[in-house]
């Protein structure tokens, strides 16, 4: 039998489908190229946002026709009232299925109907479990999963979970490995990197110490931090970075400016310890990619609310600005706060503001590489036949061409040209 495993959303999703598809190629399953030459598709969702949801539903409801569907990941606990209603699925399971995939595949191919989102739940499958990754060079490697927030916003952590670290042993096996494999990029993941360890009474910069003794040659990127569990570790997490194996990229999400809109949000930072932990890093690495979020129209923003989240935007001067609308997931505390929704018009007017101004200052910051002579470890093939696409020492992203292929390899580049979203680099 074929089986496709179709994966969405955050890197820990796509780690959790690469071992979904892992489990079920060492039980026997083949793996279809394609829908059409699937007989079992198993759809592993996000739901973060809403339209991500109303894309998912769309999908699945196409994939369902004349086809054994199983609908895993975010999506069944988010919202398995709609799911249920819209879409003909033979399946259910929630995230992080590992091997119980298997078992849910063959009940279904057997001709029964599966309900199992909550098997398994709470337990984190296990870092050895067999993968077929999408990328040679980079290995995403889960180090957690939950985690500790409480944010007014989010329904992630309804199916996700509270905190659940693995052990720095298992992490630091897993690492070993796969260099060996020769894989040179490692993406340490979570839903929240900076609560890794909390429940185990480690955290973060140990973790990274220790994952960057292994010998070999290889990178480490450092997932999404939270600025308020950053707080207490941040001298040791900032000396963890010195370590030449750590891009020097920082994925700090501030949301909004305003700390009135913070509080909503049950964020327990202010926009100034975010921007204390950024002067913080930026001290030690001047050339640090700084990457950050914000979720225009958040229930009760005020146009000077607003105005603050773009002031700081210019202030700390952002790499990346991954802007966002609000929109009231099912459940949360920010659905009920009805009487200070936005008008959807102004959420749409401040996003489109918000987001020429992080093409503005991204187009800024990429311009200062211009020049830049140095090593880049490529770890994309272009989308252009005959481009490569690598990441230098602050993760910036550099596109390049060579007839001769470069995957996985370290080459001399320098930077002739700048875009928003990226740096055109020749060999040197």
């Amino acid at each position: 039998m074929r089986v496709l495993v179709k994966s969405y959303g955050c890197s820990t999703n796509l780690a959790d489908g690469a071992v979904l598809a892992g489990c079920l190629a060492r039980a026997g399953y083949a793996s279809a190229g394609s829908i059409a030459d699937a007989d079992v598709v198993v759809l592993n969702t996000c739901a973060v946002k809403g339209p991500t949801e109303d894309r998912m539903i769309e999908v699945a409801k196409r994939v369902s026709v004349g086809k054994k569907l199983v609908v895993v990941g975010c999506l069944p606990l988010i919202n398995f009232a709609r799911l249920q209603r819209e879409v003909r699925f033979d399946g259910v399971a929630g995230p992080a299925a590992g091997e119980g995939i298997v078992q849910v595949v063959g009940r279904v191919l057997s001709g029964e109907k599966v309900h199992a989102v909550n098997e398994g739940s709470g337990v984190n499958p296990r870092l050895s479990l067999p993968r077929i990754d999408m990328n040679s060079v980079v290995s995403v490697v889960p180090i957690c999963y939950g985690c500790l927030g409480s944010c007014s916003y989010c329904c992630v952590v309804f199916a996700r979970g509270r905190l659940r670290s693995y052990g720095v042993e298992e992490i630091v096996r897993r690492v070993e490995t796969d260099v060996s494999r020769s894989f040179r990029e490692v993406w340490l993941t979570a839903q929240d990197t900076a609560c890794y360890g909390r429940d185990t009474g480690t955290d973060l910069g140990e973790l990274l110490r220790c994952v960057c003794s292994v010998d070999g040659d290889f990178k480490v990127r450092v997932g999404m931090m939270t600025p308020s569990l950053v707080l207490d570790m941040l001298d040791g997490v900032v000396d963890a970075f010195r370590d030449e194996k750590v891009f020097k990229f920082l994925h700090l999400p501030v949301q909004s400016g305003d700390d009135g809109i913070l509080k909503r949000m049950r964020r327990f930072y202010s926009a100034a310890d975010f921007k204390m932990i950024v002067d913080k890093f930026r001290v030690s690495f001047p050339e640090l990619t700084l990457a950050t979020d914000v979720i225009c129209g958040f229930p009760g923003e005020s146009e000077e609310a607003f105005t603050r989240t773009l002031d700081l935007l210019e202030e700390v001067k952002a790499d990346v600005v991954n802007v966002s609308k609000f929109f009231a997931r099912p459940g949360t505390r920010a659905a009920g706060m009805q009487k200070d929704f936005v008008a959807a018009d102004e959420v749409k007017r401040r996003s489109v503001r918000a987001g020429a101004l992080a093409k503005k200052l991204a187009f800024d910051r990429n311009r200062r590489w211009v020049g830049w002579t140095g090593e880049v470890l490529i770890d994309e093939v272009g989308k252009v036949s005959g481009s490569w696409v690598g990441r230098n020492f602050a993760y910036k992203p550099v596109a390049l061409r060579s007839a001769v292929s470069l995957l996985g390899k370290t080459v001399r580049v320098k930077i002739v040209n700048a875009f928003p979203t990226f740096l055109e680099g020749k060999l040197v």
